[in-house]
This record gives C-alpha cells, sequence and structure tokens, in this order.
C-alpha cells in the first residue's frame, strides 16, 4: 500500500444538500459512517493511489454493502460512493490530525453549561420534536426527541458531567461534537465498547462503574488531542487512551478544531444537573 494512503482520513461525504462525516483508517481497515461505530473493512482493494473498500451494513436502512472509491489527489483522497437513495455521491478525505500524548497542562475557570434556560444551547434537527427544559433536576430531555449542542466550543478540556436515567434508558455527551462518551442503564454488566463509560466503538472501560437507574452518576473527563481519561463516580476506567477516530453521528470530521459538548436526545430521556468545562492551556515551563 502507498504510505500516503496507509493512515487515517477524516472524511467528508456530501449527499445532495446534505454534509456529514465518516471516517476510514486504511492501515488498520476500520470504518466508521454516518451512524453506528467503527467497524471492521472486510474487502479492500489498491491500485498504484487508487483505493476500494467494501463492507456490510450496520445500522444504515439499505440492503446493499457500502462500496467507496477514491484515489488520492494532492493531499487528498477524493472518491464517490452509491447514497442509500442508490445516487452516486462524492466525499473528500484528509488525512486526520496528529496529536502528541498527554501535556502538562492547567485548567482555566470552569464554565457551566446547565443553566437557568436553554440559553447557549441549540437544537441538533429543529424539526424534531424539542424534548429538553430546564426542571428543578437540571437539564432534562423526557423523551427521545432533537439532540441538543452548546453554542459555546472547546479545545482541549476537562468536563464534569452529573446525570441520571431512568431505566433502560441511553444517551451520550458528544466531546467537541465528535467522540461519544456513553451514558447508558448498564449497571452490573460486564464492560464493552458500548457500554457506559466508553468512548463508543473505540474505547472499552476497564470497569463497569455506572450506578443503577435512578441514580446519579459523576464523570470526570480529560481530553487532550484525542488523549482521553475518565473517572466515572471515582473510579478510573479510562486512563490516558487514544480516541482512534471520530463516532457515528458526529457533527463533523475536522478533528484539528474546537468543537461544542452534544448531548444525546435521539435514544431515551435524561437529565444532566451539571455539564462543567475547564478549558486545558499548556502548563507554562517558568
Amino acid at each position: 500500500m502507498s504510505e500516503a494512503l496507509a493512515r487515517r482520513w477524516d472524511l467528508t461525504v456530501t449527499d445532495g444538500d446534505e454534509i456529514y462525516p465518516s471516517w476510514v483508517d486504511l492501515s488498520a481497515d476500520l470504518f466508521v459512517g454516518r451512524v453506528g461505530s467503527a467497524r471492521p473493512i472486510p474487502q479492500k482493494t489498491l491500485d498504484g493511489d487508487n483505493v476500494r473498500w467494501q463492507l456490510p451494513k450496520q445500522y444504515e436502512t439499505r440492503e446493499d454493502d457500502l462500496v467507496f472509491e477514491g484515489a488520492l489527489v494532492g493531499e487528498k483522497l477524493v472518491g464517490t460512493t452509491i447514497s442509500e437513495k442508490g445516487e452516486t455521491i462524492a466525499w473528500v478525505g484528509v488525512a486526520a490530525p496528529a496529536f502528541g500524548g498527554e501535556s502538562e497542562v492547567d485548567f482555566e475557570p470552569a464554565v457551566e453549561l446547565v443553566g437557568e434556560n436553554l440559553d447557549g444551547w441549540t437544537l441538533r434537527s429543529p424539526e424534531w420534536i424539542a424534548n429538553w427544559s430546564i426542571t428543578e433536576d437540571g437539564l432534562e430531555n423526557s423523551a427521545m426527541g432533537s439532540d441538543l449542542i452548546s453554542d459555546e466550543k472547546f479545545g482541549d478540556f476537562r468536563l464534569t458531567a452529573e446525570y441520571r436515567y431512568p431505566a433502560g434508558s441511553n444517551s451520550g455527551i458528544y466531546l467537541r461534537g465528535r467522540y461519544e462518551f456513553q451514558v447508558l442503564d448498564d449497571h452490573g454488566q460486564s464492560p464493552h465498547v458500548g457500554g457506559s463509560g466508553a468512548i463508543y466503538g473505540f474505547v472499552a472501560p476497564t470497569s463497569n462503574a455506572a450506578k443503577p437507574a435512578g441514580e446519579w452518576n459523576t464523570a470526570v473527563i480529560t481530553l487532550i488531542g484525542r488523549t482521553i481519561t475518565v473517572d466515572l463516580n471515582g473510579e478510573r476506567i479510562v486512563d490516558a487512551a487514544e480516541i482512534p477516530g471520530i463516532t457515528g453521528g458526529a457533527l463533523d470530521s475536522d478533528e484539528g478544531a474546537p468543537g461544542p459538548i452534544f448531548v444525546q436526545g435521539d435514544h431515551g430521556p435524561v437529565t444532566y444537573r451539571r455539564l462543567s468545562v475547564e478549558r486545558a492551556r499548556l502548563r507554562s515551563s517558568s
């Protein structure tokens, strides 16, 4: 394989009036689509600077496989795929940015995103039912509906989140709008890449520290570049792990840019009584 191809690519797909992100790792043969988790690529062919990969659907509504064909054009990977409507659509990939590991940082005073009203938040899907409101318990999503996106954007940060959910519910916190920290009623189950405290589809926690449904959880999440550390209910469950790429459902694939906090509302009820973000800055050597 061309060394220029054998890397992670942040993809942007244009489907008519819609633009959505995807991601591919052509060295590890992994793909993330518009929705869902990272999944293996079982078929890949290379011909010089040209590449083709094919994989079964995951949560897509189509019946056939996903097929992507592309070629290097300068420093970009440019190609086409077939939409769920059967139309040929275009995509462009840029090399995912390289980040260093954990750095010595200091944290600025916290920005609290849960306020007295919904100022500072925007619905991701205004055409969907808006079930978010401020109650005496905090920022509450009462039923399946639109996701909610913070107006503020963040680069490196430490997030303290306090949340609870009813039995059987499912939510998530997208860090920079790209990497999903899983919020799920799965107390007592074994940890896995789709379970509580995971970075969905990529990073499994070492243990399941989630409390039973109805009880408040506290997560402290530190994200520096793509290096993440998570303490859930006082237990270190992810320790300086690298997040390889974006989660399905991400807002965009521009991994080098700051991004918002967005909370999932399209899966089930959840209440956040605290979403406190401390921006990180490199520690001065003086």
